[in-house]
């Protein structure tokens, strides 16, 4: 009989434990757990995105840094993939970077050398994690491998032989992709012959390789999520161009993910900003809200505009991705929930934000585009800007008015960082959660745009480059090496400067320190210790 007892007794114990086991996995209705695996440890790619969310009231569980990659360590995707099974028995909802659960990271989906199988593994592992997890709602957002158009473009992460053939890769498949589509004239086909002969064979053999490693993994991603493991699934085309490698991937995963519909996958341009995004639809998701998206562009060529490291044009990228996020593009703001004011140069050229032109002198367009702004506030409807006259950085011009006209911070989300369709994706996302948030946490998102976005990209970033020669040891912008800290000192003393000049006087400034996580000037990362009192400045200054 004692077997017996003891066998009653653990059947009890067991039935009693259940109900507690299975109440940790009932979704809470307000306040999700939610894990969360970056592309990488760039400033922008976890952080940022995980404050965004925080100040929607969510709790957020991000992948250690040391677990994720950066520019000189790949990331182990191994690792990452127990961790987040570790993680996953808790969490409500999981956004995750797959070319980190493939790769280590956004970086190391450029230059690993995993052979397919290997690869083919760690796909397999969803089905697992959604097998032990089948209550667990899964957002995945990886890339099309991107093709910039040089060494210079590539910013130091692509293979070395990039630094020697960069263009001639790039021009190469930017024919082939052209010959696929439409042809290609005699000339051009005398080009592709050349460049064929030109670039060395191990090297064109080893970009393509990786790259259809790439390829073949995003169609079975496409495949998981047409078996319904996903939520949704979003590929970005990284820096690309209307011909180019990337484009003419995108154009073939397009079609084979047609059949699901653009409310279950897309193929989009840009990357960095998909996490936001997959984080907005997923807050959609739960709340069971659509935001209504009104979007109106400076004149000219407006949404006409192909802006630079994009293959199409800025009005479809836009529509693409307030789609991904789980909102309705509105054909007027009457019924809208919040305005997006675009600002593009009529001309339809975007130029960088470091050119010495970009230097606060208005010009065409600029004083409308501030109106817009002026008009849009005025009728109360909560108004967002995307600031893509200028790549990686802020429009001077477009900010000095704003200032001017003591409009900074009456927008609720701003965003001029990295390629155009970065901050086009990144401001919708802030604006679509922006009325789920305190006007103190906007405006503490708001300062950290301006800070990143106009201080340092568009401004300070530019300065420090050039005195990078007066500083003592050795170093350069793209591999910082000894002059690293002075470096990060200088430009800290310049963005106090900036602030003090430019930004309401807040108290924090003095505890304000930049530096460069990834060695190098391209992105930093700023620390404020103390707050800033926003309401208290408002009060006092007419806002």
């Amino acid at each position: 009989m004692k077997p017996i007892t003891a066998l009653l007794t653990a059947l009890f114990v067991l039935m009693c434990a259940m109900p507690v086991a299975m109440a940790k996995k009932v979704p809470h209705p307000d306040k999700p757990r939610v894990i969360f695996v970056p592309h990488d440890n760039r400033p922008i790619s976890d952080e940022q995105t995980e404050e965004t969310m925080k100040a929607v009231g969510w709790d957020i569980v991000t992948t250690p840094d040391e677990l994720l990659g950066n520019r000189e360590r790949p990331g182990n995707p191994d690792d990452v993939w127990d961790w987040l099974d570790d993680q996953a028995q808790s969490a409500n909802i999981a956004v995750l970077s797959s070319d980190t659960l493939l790769y280590g990271s956004l970086v190391g989906s450029r230059k690993h050398d995993y052979p397919q199988r290997v690869i083919d593994a760690r796909i397999d592992r969803f089905h697992d994690f959604k097998a032990k997890n089948p209550n667990l709602k899964i957002y995945v957002f990886g890339s099309i491998m991107r093709t910039p158009r040089s060494s210079e473009e590539s910013s130091g992460v692509e293979p070395s032989y990039y630094a020697s053939y960069g263009s001639d890769i790039f021009r190469y498949t930017s024919l082939t992709d052209k010959m696929e589509t439409e042809g290609l004239t005699n000339r051009e086909k005398k080009e592709f012959e050349f460049l064929g002969k030109l670039i060395p064979k191990d090297a064109i053999d080893d970009w393509l390789t990786r790259r259809n490693k790439n390829f073949e993994a995003n169609k079975k991603l496409i495949q998981l999520r047409r078996e319904g493991l996903f939520d949704y699934l979003a590929l970005g085309r990284d820096d690309n161009a209307p011909y180019s490698q990337t484009h003419m991937e995108s154009r073939k995963l397009a079609a084979e993910g047609a059949d699901l519909g653009v409310s279950k996958f897309q193929a989009m341009a840009g990357i960095d900003e998909f996490a936001l995004l997959m984080f907005t639809r997923a807050y959609n998701d739960w709340t069971r809200t659509v935001p209504f998206v009104y979007v109106k562009y400076n004149w000219g060529r407006g949404g006409n505009t192909v802006p630079k490291y994009s293959d199409e044009k800025i009005s479809d990228t836009i529509k693409a991705h307030i789609t991904a996020a789980g909102g309705l593009l509105m054909s007027s703001d009457k019924n809208a929930d919040f305005n997006l004011l675009v600002n593009t140069n009529p001309n339809g050229q975007t130029y960088e934000a470091n050119d010495r032109a970009n230097n606060g002198t208005p010009r065409d367009g600029t004083k409308y585009f501030v109106e817009l702004v002026q008009e849009s506030i005025a009728t109360g409807k909560p108004t967002c800007v995307a600031d893509i006259a200028y790549a990686n950085g802020a429009d001077n011009a477009l900010m000095e008015m704003l200032k001017d006209h003591e409009l900074l911070f009456k927008l609720r989300a701003y965003s001029g960082w990295n390629t155009p369709t970065n901050s086009t994706g990144f401001v919708l996302g802030q604006g679509m959660l922006a009325s789920k948030m305190s006007d103190e946490a906007c405006d503490k998102l708001l300062m950290t745009r301006y800070l990143d976005d106009w201080a340092y990209q568009a401004n300070v970033r530019g300065t420090v480059a050039r005195q990078l020669g007066w500083l003592r040891a050795s170093g350069t912008y793209s591999t910082l090496g000894d002059r690293k800290r002075a470096a990060e000192a200088r430009t800290t003393n310049f963005m106090k400067r900036f602030a003090e000049e430019n930004l309401p006087p807040f108290e924090g400034l003095q505890y304000l320190e930049v530096t460069f996580p990834w060695n190098r000037m391209f992105e930093a990362k700023f620390d404020i210790s103390k707050p800033f009192d926003f309401q208290e400045y408002k009060a006092t200054h007419m806002y």
